[in-house]
């Protein structure tokens, strides 16, 4: 009798998995990062952003994406650069107007990958080892597998310790989905 309960359990969870829309792909994009609260004569980065990514589409209207991206972050200053590269893990929560234009919104948590900071500081200082950060965007998603996007990323984190620096980056990239 168990066997039976659990074979009908899991005939009725995939019937109802493979209902939905799945999509695989990868992404290649451009980051323009500066720092909030960061001291005079600083300037936007530019970097890249590149990844993989996960999703699922429920209905015509609320879709669910998580990826896996390498992103090149931080700010140019006068004094020298401060270069911060993350791999973030965004779960962007879509909401679809008409066709493929949706809106995105989520939280994104970072594992920071490299951190240069040059000739800005007297002493030897570290960036934090992860970062939060809230995303807001837009997308586009064509019917044979392209797709563009726009998001900000406006950090909750501290970057250093004892600072209000965090970290704020647009970007604007290309993906496309393999599913």
């Amino acid at each position: 009798m168990k066997n039976i309960i659990v074979i009908a359990a899991v005939f009725f969870m995939s019937t109802t998995v493979l209902s939905q829309e799945l999509d695989l792909g990868i992404k290649l994009g451009s980051n323009f990062a500066s720092l909030s609260d960061a001291q005079e004569g600083s300037s936007t980065r530019t970097g890249i952003q590149a990844g993989v990514f996960a999703g699922v589409k429920f209905n015509d209207k609320i879709g669910v994406n998580l990826d896996v991206l390498y992103s090149q972050q931080g700010a140019d200053f006068d004094a020298g650069a401060f270069d911060l590269s993350y791999v973030n893990l965004p779960v962007i929560f879509k909401y679809y107007l008409v066709g493929g234009l949706h809106l995105q919104a989520g939280p994104q948590f970072g594992i920071l990958v490299d951190d240069n900071i040059k000739d800005l500081y007297d002493e030897i200082v570290e960036a934090q080892s992860s970062d939060v950060s809230g995303i807001v965007g837009v997308g586009y998603e064509l019917p044979f597998g392209l797709r563009f996007e726009g998001r900000y990323n406006f950090g909750f984190t501290e970057i250093l310790e004892d600072s209000t620096i965090k970290n704020s980056v647009l970007t604007l990239c290309v993906g496309f989905s393999f599913l």
